[in-house]
């Protein structure tokens, strides 16, 4: 069995992002405090307020820079509360961070700061991007020179508030046999900072090639999008949220549609599971988080990376979230 590190045991870190920038791990989580909210389903006790960065050469050796804040809610024109997971992407000379807040009206917005390092300080835009909702944005740099922004979550993620990139009146969450709702991506536009298109669907396939349900809690999407290519596929990877699973679905292009193949992660102590996944010095790792060092504190959760492998076939063997 592989052994499963934590990163930062002196601090709360979770939904860890990471990327490898100039021949370095570089992680991009958000940051866990003592927030005083009561727990809820809305997720309203994680008021995370800033962003640090992480750097490490070695997986083995572990971190060896926390770079400190570089972003706070307080930098942020147009900011409410709740600054939640992060991913950064790397274009023509500068680093793009891609963020979920809410903004003044209680409505998660999708931002983008710059950086000209990847260890940041990042400076935000004015504005959120336009068109943008919900939250977890995961940023894909393709083979074609396309960049491709993933988002979206359930519940406190307030995806149920929207259909067609539309708001609704009144939220509606899908239940039964219904078919569950969808993660999001949109193409970027070449300066990096919108949408270049409508946001689609990601269509997730069960076994028969047909959508997966609302009721199918244990497969179905939930939050947490990441996509990582191996051996020519796609591998769109998610949370399952209140079933506490990482599963993963593959496809041939970066929009899908995606079949389910199963689950990289089973539960760990707490009640989210965020993860990301990047190969690095010929290695592939999951990176991930729990709530075993604050004694199982939902709200305080911390880093963790376990080295990830695949079978012949190309499934990814599934890793135990309490070893």
């Amino acid at each position: 069995m592989k052994q499963t590190r934590y990163l930062v045991p002196g601090d709360y870190m979770a939904d860890p992002s990471a990327h490898v920038f100039n021949g370095r791990i570089y992680i991009y989580p958000s940051h866990d405090w003592e927030s005083g909210v009561p727990e809820n389903d809305n997720g309203d006790h994680f008021n995370m307020k800033d962003y640090h960065v992480f750097s490490l050469d070695d997986v083995e050796q572990g971190v060896v820079a926390d770079h400190g804040v570089v972003l706070r809610t307080e930098d942020i024109p147009w900011a409410g509360r709740q600054l939640w997971d992060c991913d950064v992407a790397y274009r023509n000379g500068k680093y793009y961070m891609y963020f979920p807040l809410k903004d003044r009206n209680d409505i998660f917005r999708i931002g983008v700061a710059i950086s000209d390092r990847p260890e940041g300080p990042f400076i935000p835009q004015e504005n959120p991007m336009k068109g943008s909702y919900s939250m977890d944005p995961c940023v894909w740099p393709d083979e074609n020179g396309e960049f491709y922004l993933y988002f979206g979550g359930l519940w406190g993620g307030q995806l149920q508030r929207y259909r067609n990139n539309k708001a609704l009146e009144c939220a509606e969450l899908p239940e039964g046999d219904t078919p569950a709702l969808c993660p999001k991506v949109a193409r970027l536009r070449k300066d990096m900072l919108e949408f270049a298109e409508e946001p689609r669907d990601v269509v997730i396939l069960d076994e028969n090639g047909k959508p997966l349900t609302a009721g199918d809690t244990g497969r179905r999407f939930f939050e947490a999008s990441w996509i990582h290519k191996y051996k020519g596929k796609y591998y769109f990877s998610y949370s399952t949220g209140d079933t506490h699973l990482i599963c993963y679905a593959t496809g041939d292009n970066p929009y899908g549609p995606f079949t389910y193949r199963g689950v990289i992660l089973t539960p760990v102590v707490g009640w989210t599971s965020h993860h990301s996944i990047v190969e690095f010095k010929g290695k592939w790792y999951l990176f991930h988080h729990d709530s075993v060092p604050s004694g199982g504190k939902t709200w305080l959760r911390s880093m963790k990376v376990v080295e990830l492998e695949y079978n012949e076939d190309g499934t990814i063997k599934t890793i135990q979230g309490t070893a």
